[in-house]
């Protein structure tokens, strides 16, 4: 036989991508493609045992471009003519469809699986039954893809040739794994295909995508700067329980790969211990990279910053959207694309909606999380409406993919079918006794009366440095204007870039010992580093007031001192905000109620998410009648499922960008240039989520503006000057405008 593509007596050649400008024989010829992707996809999929699925994959993905259509579509992008392809149509043509009916015709159910990923190469996996995705479902692309497929025969033909027809998915693949199991091989099959697409369209781009330091070079870097850490710490009781810590962390890496947790109170050094552990670990066990997932954006800044000050930045690729273009080199930005580096830095929000997504740029890099080290920072902020099915794949990556999974936090929650958890701390170091710095002020609930907030800012006015947290901006904005002049306010009506400012401000204060007092949301109560004598928490969530908690007396000065920080709970004006909150401080009120409760006791947290996650909804069961329900006949709701799948509704609010800083003149760039990445990348940290329904109330009375509707539709700004407070950021409360209360 000759080449796989050759045409039958008189050869035509066949190209997958054509370079502009350039005479065809620079072209790229299918078959090179074809073999280049096949080859990259099973070396991605191997690690999970599913190199053969991936290589059958690359080779079905692109058969449709030997169609003549397609191959007129290059000719006449290039401007050049060929009466062979005379009367073919003009505009993009269909060139997946092909190798997805070639799949399923020929191999039978195991190629229904490869249809999937060839249909879907660059527009996502489809859905199976028609329902709201209409043509896009795979049902309905078959028969035109059967179509295009009698018109390359004997080319389909030569690449079932060098196909493997025998498949068989691994053991651990049943109905209830199968989609992740699928879409590990699409992203196998689609990181395959950028790359080598890349390297033969761009070859200077893919020649950047090296140069990490390797995980040997780093865990030597984090040790020097570890023995420096310790050699220049006062022998404090604090540092001391630090060093116990990081050391059961370093004698826990030696395990078998699963699933670990490391519950630590707040302040006792989880960031850096829960490194050492992953480094070690993946050292130790052949693992490839290690994945720090931070559940918000605004609080991934510091975490981020402590590694890139030990690895050096460029070895720390930051993918979330409030990365400024500053931080990201050209390097990590393509990093980013498909997590091929050492230590990988995201959110909550691009983790599991990336696990349970369909689109081609996001399932891109799922296969890098195969063989991984995950640390799940702050794992009791999960969302509790999709828990089970983040718990689902986070089990689903343990057990079958070689991931081993790190929760951490100082709360640690239950998480229901996680299945077996070694806590890597044991009960015998008693470590919530022995760091007990603060002493916790709980009214009797059922006897409790709701506090004025000029009551509560005479209170706070009593302390030289305090920080008071509210449950929402509104009352934040009200408890902030009872406090005398100088208070300092923190919210998210505050954009990105205006936060960062505050806080460094805040940490600044505290240390110089001066005067401040602080009116904030929670967003402070997870990842940011700040130390008070005298913290008060307005009922919530007992996770939310232990995690205030640990922003009092966080170094333990004042016990070395004979004191303790003082953490008063309150019960505010009104009730916190219906719906998980309301259902937070609910949880609370009950544990409140039993007999010798102590809100600092490790079992007091098992009991509160024991009891909160019983009052939520969890939607987890809507996820299995897409993905699961009708598996077992190859039936996978892929696309609806990655569009319903949403850690943050972003349909209930949008963002907004404010006047602050620098960012008047990138607003001109933007209005002028229109929405480039760079722009876009920078604007991220000057903007504010407002509820959608404000969104038109402000837009209606010429307070905010679309700012380039032909080039830019959507993109909001705010054109009334005065709106945006140097104190308070975005001030919708001033106009009394009809607005809901607001959680971080």
């Amino acid at each position: 036989m000759g080449t796989a593509l050759e045409a039958e007596e008189d050869a035509v050649n066949y190209y997958a991508h054509s370079r502009e400008g350039r005479p065809q024989a620079e072209w790229q010829p299918l078959e090179e493609h074809l073999k280049a992707v096949a080859d990259l996809a099973h070396k991605f999929a191997e690690p999970f045992g599913s190199g053969e699925w991936a290589w059958n994959a690359g080779w079905l993905h692109d058969v449709g471009k030997a169609a003549h259509e397609f191959q007129a579509y290059l000719l006449r992008e290039n401007g050049l003519d060929d009466a062979e392809y005379d009367g073919a149509g003009g505009g993009r043509v269909n060139h997946s469809s092909a190798g997805a009916a070639l799949a399923a015709d020929r191999l039978k159910l195991p190629g229904r699986i490869l249809a999937y990923l060839a249909a879907g190469h660059h527009a996502g996996l489809p859905d199976w039954y028609s329902s709201d995705t209409a043509h896009a479902s795979l049902s309905a692309r078959l028969p035109e893809g059967r179509a295009d497929l009698a018109r390359i025969e004997s080319q389909a033909e030569a690449v079932l040739s060098r196909m493997q027809t025998l498949l068989h998915a691994p053991g651990f693949v049943k109905p209830d794994g199968l989609h992740l199991w699928m879409r590990l091989l699409y992203s196998s099959l689609v990181d395959a295909d950028f790359l080598d697409t890349e390297a033969f369209m761009q070859p200077t781009e893919s020649e950047r995508r090296s140069g990490f330091l390797a995980l040997p070079e780093l865990k030597k870097l984090f040790d020097d700067h570890m023995i420096k850490k310790v050699q220049g710490s006062a022998l404090t009781r604090v540092n001391a329980v630090r060093q116990e810590i990081l050391a059961a962390c370093r004698e826990a890496a030696f395990q078998a790969p699963g699933v670990f947790s490391l519950t630590v109170p707040t302040g006792g050094g989880k960031t850096l211990s829960g490194m050492a552990f992953a480094l070690d670990h993946a050292l130790h066990h052949g693992k490839c990279r290690i994945i720090y997932v931070i559940p918000y954006t605004s609080i991934i800044e510091q975490t981020a910053g402590t590694l890139a000050g030990i690895f050096g930045r460029d070895n720390v690729v930051e993918h979330h959207s409030n990365l400024g273009p500053e931080k990201e080199t050209q390097r990590s930005r393509l990093a980013s694309e498909n997590w091929d580096a050492p230590v990988i830095v995201t959110t909550n929000v691009q983790f599991f909606e990336s696990l349970y997504a369909a689109k081609a740029g996001r399932c891109r890099k799922l296969h890098n999380i195969v063989n991984s080290v995950v640390i799940l920072d702050e794992a009791q902020l999960l969302p509790p409406e999709l828990l089970t099915p983040c718990v689902d794949a986070m089990s689903q990556l343990a057990k079958n993919y070689g991931a081993t999974i790190l929760l951490s936090t100082a709360t640690q929650p239950a998480l229901p079918g996680i299945g077996p958890v070694r806590e890597i701390i044991p009960p015998t170091a008693n470590l919530y006794d022995r760091l007990r710095r603060v002493e916790y002020h709980v009214p009797i609930l059922q006897e409790a009366v709701p506090v004025a907030w000029d009551a509560l800012a005479a209170e706070l006015r009593k302390h030289e440095q305090v920080l008071c947290v509210v449950n929402t901006r509104r009352d934040c904005y009200d408890l902030f204007n009872a406090m005398p002049s100088g208070t300092i306010h923190l919210s998210a009506l505050m954009c990105g870039r205006h936060r960062s400012a505050v806080i460094r401000l805040i940490r600044w204060r505290l240390k110089k010992g001066m005067p401040i007092r602080v009116v904030s949301t929670q967003l402070v109560e997870a990842g940011v580093d700040i130390d008070f004598p005298v913290v008060y928490r307005a009922l919530a969530g007992l996770d939310s007031i232990a995690q205030v908690a640990g922003r009092c007396n966080r170094e333990g000065r004042l016990n070395d001192k004979g004191a303790m920080g003082q953490v008063y709970v309150f019960v505010p004006p009104k009730p916190a905000p219906r719906g998980l909150l309301l259902k937070g401080e609910g949880t609370t009120r009950e544990l409140c109620a039993l007999p010798n409760f102590d809100p600092q006791a490790p079992e007091s947290f098992t009991n509160y998410f024991r009891l909160f996650y019983a009052k939520v909804n969890d939607t987890g069961s809507r996820f299995r009648d897409l993905l699961v329900k009708d598996a077992a006949d190859l039936h996978v709701q892929f696309r609806t499922a990655g569009a319903d799948f949403r850690l943050i509704d972003d349909q209930a609010q949008r963002p907004v960008i404010v006047r602050y800083g620098k960012s008047s003149h990138l607003l001109t760039q933007l209005r002028f240039a229109g929405p480039t990445r760079e722009i876009m990348r920078q604007l991220q940290r000057y903007t504010v989520n407002l509820p959608a329904r404000m969104v038109d109330i402000l837009l209606a009375d010429g307070r905010l503006e679309e700012v380039a509707p032909r080039k830019s539709p959507g993109i909001v700004a705010q054109c009334n000057l005065k709106l945006y407070d140097a104190k308070i950021g975005l001030d919708v409360y001033r106009e009394s405008l009809p607005v809901e209360d607001l959680m971080v």
